[in-house]
């Protein structure tokens, strides 16, 4: 049977080690990494791509649906919920198909989840999934399990999200929001709408993150979107080729990333 790369997401040490325990008597799963809250996830999903994702509902920071909207549905791999909402809400999950375990974790219920978890990998139905997974998280707004912040925020299915830290508490940021990120020694800046956010990722884990929303690297300390971009100025004079956006905000372009640029503008749909 082929190998099936597993990433488990809890904030709780006790609660990885349980799931990762009962993987154990099954060859075919593999652990291909561990988060302690949804961030991380974010990152990991998006670097290692894994085939199944044990996800905990209830986390600080980003929650497990939260993690859901940042990915964007279409990129999820199969997800296993981990919750420890009452009986009404685990319905909730179950008659959206979705698998899910409920704290603290019996072998029985996990043995059956696996079986679940191997036919829908098996059948690799990846559009229902996506359907499921969205109808999860209207339903979600529906019975209030996100955040008061979550509520209000605009959904883009199939965007990236960000989160960032606000007065307030978090601000999720869709990518199609983002004018430029700079790195920052090991984190980087976001701009957008002329605000400035900073966030701990580092450029190189946005830039991945990114690259489906139409990003592109100026320079090494440089990430820019490029339908922000109103012109491209040459070289001259012992100047440095540099892109003006919309904003009128002026950022140096590379020598070696120009040609990449122009090919990235040329190619734009």
């Amino acid at each position: 049977m082929a190998e099936i790369r597993t990433l488990i997401v809890d904030d709780e040490p006790l609660a990885r080690r349980g799931v990762r325990q009962l993987l154990a008597p099954y060859e075919d799963f593999v652990v291909a990494g561990e988060c302690r809250d949804g961030r991380e996830a974010v990152r990991a999903i998006s670097t290692l791509k894994p085939d199944l994702v044990f996800l905990d509902v209830q986390m600080p920071g980003l929650d497990g649906l939260e993690v859901i909207r940042v990915c964007g549905v279409e990129r999820m791999p199969p997800v296993v919920f981990v919750t420890a909402y009452d009986a009404f809400a685990v319905k909730a999950f179950e008659a959206h198909a979705l698998d899910y375990l409920v704290k603290p974790l019996g072998e029985a219920r996990f043995k059956e989840t696996i079986e679940r978890v191997r036919e829908r990998i098996r059948l690799a139905d990846a559009v229902a999934l996506a359907g499921r997974l969205t109808a999860l998280l209207a339903a979600g707004t529906a019975r209030g399990w996100r955040g008061p912040e979550s509520s209000a925020r605009a959904e883009k299915q199939g965007s990236p999200r960000i989160a960032v830290q606000v007065e307030n508490g978090e601000r999720l940021i869709d990518a199609h929001e983002i004018d430029w990120i700079e790195a920052e020694d090991d984190c980087a800046a976001i701009h957008t709408d002329g605000k400035r956010y900073r966030v701990r990722e580092s450029l190189s884990e946005l830039e991945s993150l990114l690259a489906s929303s139409r990003f592109v690297r100026i320079h090494r300390s440089t990430l820019v979107r490029l339908d922000r971009i109103r012109e491209v100025r040459d070289a001259s004079a012992g100047r440095a080729a540099v892109v003006v956006l919309r904003d009128q905000t002026t950022l140096e372009v590379s020598r070696r990333r120009l040609s990449q640029l122009r090919s990235a503008l040329f190619s734009r749909t």
